[in-house]
């Protein structure tokens, strides 16, 4: 993929309020974990290389397991997430697939039994933000970085 664009360089300001948004988004309250978690999630439904990328490393570098990494896009069917985790990434998905089907009272109720209103806010925020940064690499073509130990098994023929 060829960068089509560079936001940063091209909306220096509107890009330093989205980076803003995503400071706040960090320091919320949020347990870090839970917030890697849910924006490798919508990261994954998105198709977004370039997040997937960061936010997988972000994730084991904080002590997230691979197995969990790995499992995530079958997490309904796993039983190594809280159902605290489960509830956000329930969220996580109807709000990422809200031109499809909007989130039903089943999914708000169940977000609520693990958030209360303050956090729910917080954690939308947080879906919501991740969408945008998406929506950014993918529409501006923003390669992910080649890591040392990807470009030694991509020039090792062994």
């Amino acid at each position: 993929m060829s960068n089509r664009l560079d936001a940063f360089a091209a909306a220096p300001d509107t890009m330093n309020a989205m980076l803003a948004l995503e400071d706040h988004v960090r320091r919320c309250g949020l347990e870090y974990s839970l917030i890697e978690l849910v924006k490798t999630r919508a990261s994954q439904i998105n198709g977004c290389a370039y997040c997937l990328h960061m936010h997988t490393r972000d994730a084991r570098k904080a002590g997230e397991t691979e197995t969990r990494l790995y499992l995530l896009p079958a997490w309904r069917e796993s039983s190594l997430y809280t159902p605290r985790e489960r509830a956000a990434l329930a969220w996580t998905e109807a709000l990422t697939h809200v031109a499809r089907a909007h989130p039903t009272d089943e999914d708000y109720h169940w977000v609520r039994e693990h958030f209360s209103e303050a956090e729910l806010v917080k954690l939308t925020l947080l879906i919501g933000a991740i969408n945008i940064w998406n929506r950014i690499a993918i529409g501006f073509g923003t390669a992910h970085p080649h890591d040392d130990a990807v470009q030694a098994l991509e020039t090792d023929p062994t």
